[in-house]
């Protein structure tokens, strides 16, 4: 076992001073090891909401604006299983002049349906 000066390095310093003190073939060794650990690791997934983030409606609020906080607040759901729909209320808004805050009202209850459906609780919120 080679010395290493201060325990209580943080552990990359702790890991080159080590391997800073092997002979050639056992750092191959190291690297080799460590390649292995490496390649087997899970990537871990960022932890997801599972309830709807409270994220406000601001008074005055464009469909795409709406469309990016609705996202925002429900993070757990799959958003291209309602990329249709979606997408047919904001071209009724666009094309058609459908007045934004219907839409977005509209909006809000497509993402709760969504929320309802994948969690199997319409009492949910």
């Amino acid at each position: 076992m080679f010395p290493v000066q201060n325990s209580k390095s943080r552990p990359e310093k702790r890991l080159l001073a080590l391997y800073h003190g092997l002979p050639e073939a056992e750092r191959q060794s190291l690297l080799d090891f460590a390649e292995f650990l490496a390649a087997r690791a899970v990537p871990s997934a960022p932890a997801v909401a599972q309830t709807p983030l409270d994220i406000p409606r601001p008074a005055e609020e464009s469909v795409v604006a709406a469309m990016k906080r609705l996202r925002a607040s429900y993070p757990m759901i799959d958003h291209s299983k309602m990329l249709h729909e979606a997408s047919g209320l904001m071209a009724e808004h666009m094309m058609q002049g459908r007045p934004a805050g219907e839409v977005i009202d509209e909006l809000e209850a497509m993402f709760l349906r969504y929320y309802e459906k994948q969690t199997g609780n319409s009492d949910a919120i």
